[in-house]
């Protein structure tokens, strides 16, 4: 047999969760047909077939986790193992879903993680309704016991069955532990007064302007920093990632060079982003490459944040829920507008008295008229 193996499906990916098969063992497929749709952390891939040939064997099920390099299936015949793929990987069309803005090995592969069971092990999983995924072997090398499914039984029958994560929720876990492992991270909060905003301003827009403006003033937040070899990179562009929730999870696209771009040119940008993030058809380009983050979290709920630094930014702007306070104004009690903003920074590459600058400025472009 031939094994085909998952190619990279673009910028590095490391893997993917089967979806659904399009073909079944003996049939017999054509150049660039579609052979699985696989669920990355960006998108939904349709993998065409390389050649031309018959289908021996399919290696994982639908849900099963197959990283790149690893075999997909095997066509009939001998010849050396295919990794690349002829013709273009599709994105697939998912549906249109509703989204808001808020904060922010082949040993791990199922079939992989099932080996490390003794058959009588996996029999008595089988029987007692557990998946040899959940647990963690607690034998010589990971090796999965009796002890450690009945463990697993007990648990589920306590507190009911987990839910695994797939694709983008996996993703935001695996980035999330990232970064707390990595980054230092300290929040400054502040009031904005946006009581003269004229009525119908276009709030997302006016926060990534102010971003734009801040990283001016206080361009040590528009920075790259390499914590491995304790340097940094200021950046001249200003390249905002917008945090989109969507029912699978979250998503980040950039919205690139903010400072050169017009209100109604970010806008339309913006909206071409959600839409795709919505289908599930962004190109994973369009989500790296950030120099710092927007969580506009009030759009939902919440004042003040402690939103997290994704490496190798450096800084994420938290903006709360707007609401009326009663605040001193030219010397009176009034009532005005108030914006909450968050500011996250990571202390091994700025200071808080740069972090506060960036903060002065970006208060100060909101509070214009």
């Amino acid at each position: 047999m031939k094994n085909f193996k998952l190619p990279d499906l673009g910028e590095g990916l490391p893997e993917a969760e089967i979806v659904e098969w399009h073909v079944k063992v003996g049939d017999t497929v054509a150049v660039d047909q579609v052979l699985v749709s696989v669920e990355t952390a960006k998108a939904i891939v349709e993998v065409p077939s390389p050649e031309a040939g018959t289908i021996a064997r399919l290696y994982g099920e639908p849900g099963d986790i197959i990283h790149t390099g690893e075999p997909l299936l095997a066509f009939e015949g001998e010849g050396d193992d295919s990794g690349t793929v002829v013709g273009e990987l599709k994105k697939a069309d998912t549906g249109s879903r509703q989204d808001q803005f808020i904060v922010g090995a082949a040993a791990s592969s199922k079939r992989a993680r099932a080996n490390r069971a003794t058959p009588g092990v996996r029999a008595l999983a089988e029987r007692l309704g557990v998946s040899l995924e959940q647990i963690k072997g607690s034998g010589p090398g990971g090796l999965i016991t009796n002890d450690d499914v009945h463990r697993q039984a007990g648990h589920q029958k306590a507190l009911g069955d987990a839910e695994p994560l797939r694709g983008t929720r996996r993703t935001m876990a695996r980035n999330m532990a990232l970064s707390h492992a990595q980054v230092v991270p300290v929040s400054i909060f502040e009031d904005a007064d946006i009581n003269d905003w004229k009525p119908g301003t276009d709030i997302t827009m006016r926060l990534v302007q102010a971003i734009g403006q801040a990283c001016e003033a206080a361009p040590d937040m528009n920075c790259w920093f390499d914590g491995d070899n304790l340097s940094r990179r200021l950046l001249t562009e200003v390249h905002v990632g917008i945090a989109v929730d969507t029912p699978d999870g979250l998503f980040v696209p950039v919205l690139r060079d903010i400072t050169h771009r017009s209100l109604k040119d970010l806008r339309k940008g913006l909206e071409n982003l959600r839409e795709a993030v919505r289908t599930r058809k962004i190109p994973p380009k369009e989500m790296q490459g950030a120099t710092i983050t927007l969580s506009n979290f009030g759009t939902l709920a919440g004042e003040y944040a402690n939103p997290v630094v994704t490496p190798p930014q450096v800084a994420i702007v938290g903006a709360g829920h707007i609401r009326d306070k009663v605040v001193p104004h030219e010397g009176a009690a009034t009532i005005r507008r108030i914006l909450p903003l968050s500011l996250t920074f990571d202390h091994r590459s700025a200071t808080g008295g740069e972090a506060a600058r960036f903060m002065a400025a970006l208060i100060a472009a909101l509070e214009k008229p």
